[in-house]
């Protein structure tokens, strides 16, 4: 029988279906605490193991877990393994990484711990620069690797580094916001000139399913990888060239060459220029409601919440300069336009106050409204709409609100 689903979102696909999995209770931090005494241990904090499985992509994750109930920063996560086993795996994932990078590379290792791992990489390469981000780093973990003891910033760090290679061990499974780191990642490698690789490696629990172990399951680990959710989240991220397992199918990796669809290029560039479209805007319209405001004529803004609000908070529409404000809904009658302050009047207000000018925020509805001005007998010598990032006289000039 399946038990009652839960409504939370899978931090790997973003399913917002996830299934009990294990109610492990609450429990301390298994290997973050590190309490200083018998006293101290046996009155550590208790945190609640609630995990599910998201049936979509068979993530397992802690549907409880809060990222600042563990203290990272105070407290390094020291992953203790020296036997030979361990060291082959080691070994074999650092003959697989140097043969993939070009000559005198630039690595960079997120989550770099101590540093074993991205030292050991530098002294099998001949030239290059190597780095390691973490925030509880000591200041030198081994000569060629340069040390920054703080989180590594995807937007800032890969324009300044110009990595070859991102390095990303045993620290995905820490993260809620898997898409939040990886991501912009990948866009910001898809943006250099030259390629750029990621390698990640997480604990992987295809052997649960068949052994039913538990002792996987603590609370420093929000996130558990099956070999279908850790395939879910490379195929994300660009081109996956090689995935695989390690000791003894514990773990599993994935070596990604980084880049992001054409189409999401494209529709960076039209955001981009939207952006500076919409800034010409402000400054335009801004200067052509200053040039009715000095003209002396008197302007009627119909509309006064919503978009009409929007469009007069955008662009400056203050009450000093245009105090009337119309509505034909007689319900926003007597209210006041949000941060400007001008009282919304009737629309009939116009029968007896004739204005030269009515602005009209709403395009799609200037039709109407006209309409409803002729027939109400409100004249105006221009009506006035947004479009093409300027203010344009309905009548008279070309738009497609007609």
């Amino acid at each position: 029988m399946i038990s009652k689903p839960l409504s939370v979102r899978c931090p790997v696909c973003g399913y917002h279906v996830g299934v009990p999995f294990f109610a492990g209770g609450v429990q301390p931090l298994a290997t973050l605490g590190w309490p200083k005494s018998e006293a101290e241990a046996k009155s550590m904090e208790k945190l609640p193991l609630d995990f599910v499985q998201c049936p979509a992509c068979t993530h397992v994750y802690n549907s409880s877990f809060v990222y600042g109930a563990v203290p990272y920063q105070e407290n390094p996560n020291r992953m203790f393994n020296k036997g030979s086993i361990w060291k082959s795996h080691l070994s074999d994932t650092m003959q697989l990484l140097t043969g993939i990078l070009p000559e005198n590379p630039v690595v960079i290792e997120i989550g770099a711990g101590e540093g074993h791992f991205v030292r050991g990489l530098s002294q099998c390469i001949s030239g290059g620069r190597f780095i390691g981000f973490d925030p509880n780093a000591k200041s030198e973990i081994g000569p060629g690797v340069e040390v920054h003891a703080r989180l590594f910033e995807p937007f800032e760090d890969v324009t300044t580094f110009g990595p070859d290679m991102l390095i990303v061990r045993h620290v995905l499974e820490h993260f809620t916001e898997l898409a939040g780191l990886l991501e912009p990642l990948a866009w910001s490698a898809s943006q250099q000139a030259k390629p750029c690789w990621l390698f990640a490696e997480v604990p992987c629990i295809d052997r649960v399913f068949e052994t039913g172990r538990l002792s996987d399951f603590y609370y420093e680990h929000v996130s558990h990888f099956t070999t279908r959710s850790f395939l879910t989240l490379m195929q994300r991220l660009g081109e996956l060239r090689t995935m695989g397992h390690g000791y003894n199918g514990e773990v599993v990796y994935g070596l990604v060459k980084l880049n992001t669809s054409a189409s999401m290029a494209s529709v960076a560039e039209q955001a981009a220029e939207f952006f500076e479209h919409a800034a010409h805007s402000i400054s335009r319209i801004a200067i052509q409601l200053e040039e009715l405001s000095d003209a002396g004529l008197r302007v009627a803004i119909w509309g006064g919440t919503g978009k009409s609000a929007s469009f007069m908070h955008q662009f400056g529409v203050d009450a000093h300069r245009f105090p009337l404000v119309v509505d034909s809904d007689i319900e926003k009658v007597g209210t006041f336009v949000p941060c400007t302050g001008q009282e919304i009047l009737f629309r009939d207000v116009l029968k007896t106050v004739p204005v030269d000018v009515v602005i009209i925020p709403t395009q799609w509805r200037a039709k109407d409204i006209i309409a409803e001005m002729e027939r109400e007998g409100i004249a105006a010598d221009k009506v006035l709409i947004e479009h093409g990032g300027r203010l344009v006289d309905f009548v008279a000039e070309d738009h497609p609100y007609r």
